[in-house]
């Protein structure tokens, strides 16, 4: 079991790219965002959760991080966005 707090596994201060995959929560699924250092992360699913309604990061894969509401998004390796 992981003993990092929630927030290190949650990415914070992204932009949100497209296209719109759907709705989540009330939230648009973007397709990817970049982070505040440019990196890109792709969309790959929801966050799991345990049975007090937690999320299970000990199911997230490498390079997968969490942005609230509970989406998953997989670091692009070796990607930046040139358009900045």
């Amino acid at each position: 079991m992981h003993s990092f707090p929630i927030e290190y596994y949650v990415l914070a201060n992204i932009q949100m790219l497209g296209p719109v995959l759907g709705y989540f929560s009330g939230r648009p699924i973007l397709a990817r965002v970049r982070d505040q250092l440019g990196q890109l992360y792709r969309y790959t699913g929801l966050v799991p959760r345990r049975a007090d309604g937690s999320f299970n990061v000990n199911l997230l894969r490498p390079g997968e991080w969490i942005v609230e509401p509970g989406l998953v998004y997989a670091l692009e390796e070796n990607r930046r966005d040139q358009s900045r």
